[in-house]
């Protein structure tokens, strides 16, 4: 189920121009607006999910005012050379535009439910507590940027690419803590019992080092190095082992084709099964199955 923030906002003098453009991931939600603002546009914001903002694009060198009480002098302004703030959860925001513009931005609103059992004590909770009206950070404006290319133009690579964007900007903005390489301890006997069932289970499909994570209730990096640290491998090393053991047991049925094998074991062709066989076996599936078939 894909998390909502539930924001509340009233606004005047705004006008949507695009459909909405919008990704989620684990614990994240993006959406990039596109909106035309009167002069005097205004509006109010309150959400339960703390949010970063950032303004993309405008026109006519529009900026906006901000401010977390109605009425204070306390202002900051929003523009493109100070294009980012970042509101708690539950912390009100009023918006004003001096004069008309067309803008395109940004809001990243996240599930510190879900960010904290995926990175667990290392996300620094407190980082995400703070009201930030105005910030400067180029690793965040460049992975925003990045976010919001995933959202309006889905790129052809594999989901990986986006997840990482997303990790790390999170990595960024939560203060994620770096893994000690040193003194770290592997998966449990439990939950490494549970991986390996599953890696067996799914074996012949692709399993991203993401859904093994989550499976775990760790962060991606921290589970591979715990996963490594229990099994000696990576776990993609650890699953096509599993695959090379998949085809093994195939080929020891001289009515099983190396191309058939191949594919039931999960590999993309006989060429694959025989690049990973080697590595694994030190012989080709050909030579093996001429040795062990009945």
């Amino acid at each position: 189920m894909t998390f909502h923030p539930k924001m509340q906002s009233h606004v005047h003098g705004v006008k949507v121009l695009k459909d909405l453009s919008w990704r989620a991931w684990p614990g994240v939600l993006a959406d990039v607006w596109d909106v035309e603002c009167d002069a005097g546009a205004h509006g109010n914001y309150v959400s339960r999910a703390p949010r970063l903002f950032v303004l993309l694009e405008t026109d006519n060198r529009a900026s906006i005012e901000l401010t977390i009480r109605p009425g204070s002098t306390n202002r900051v302004t929003l523009g493109p050379d100070n294009p980012m703030c970042f509101i708690p959860a539950g912390v009100p925001l009023w918006s004003s535009m001096a004069k008309r513009g067309r803008l395109k931005h940004l809001d990243l609103h996240l599930d510190v439910s879900v960010l904290s059992d995926r990175f667990r004590d290392r996300l620094d909770l407190s980082a995400l507590e703070a009201t930030q009206l105005t910030f400067q950070d180029e690793r965040v404006i460049t992975l925003a940027r990045l976010i919001a290319m995933e959202c309006c133009s889905p790129s052809s690579l594999d989901e990986l690419y986006s997840d990482s964007l997303v990790t790390a900007l999170i990595a960024v903005l939560g203060n994620i803590a770096r893994v000690p390489e040193t003194g770290s301890s592997g998966l449990s006997p439990r939950l490494l019992k549970k991986v390996l069932a599953y890696m067996d289970e799914n074996c012949t499909r692709n399993i991203s080092l993401q859904e093994l994570a989550r499976l775990a209730n760790l962060s991606p990096s921290y589970f591979s190095h715990a996963f490594k640290k229990s099994t000696g491998l990576p776990p993609h090393r650890w699953q096509m082992g599993r695959r090379v053991e998949v085809a093994k047991s195939l080929l020891t049925d001289r009515q099983s084709s190396l191309t058939d094998a191949a594919i039931a074991a999960g590999f993309s062709d006989q060429s694959h099964l025989t690049r990973v066989f080697r590595q694994f076996e030190g012989t080709t599936p050909a030579a093996w199955q001429r040795q062990h078939s009945h």
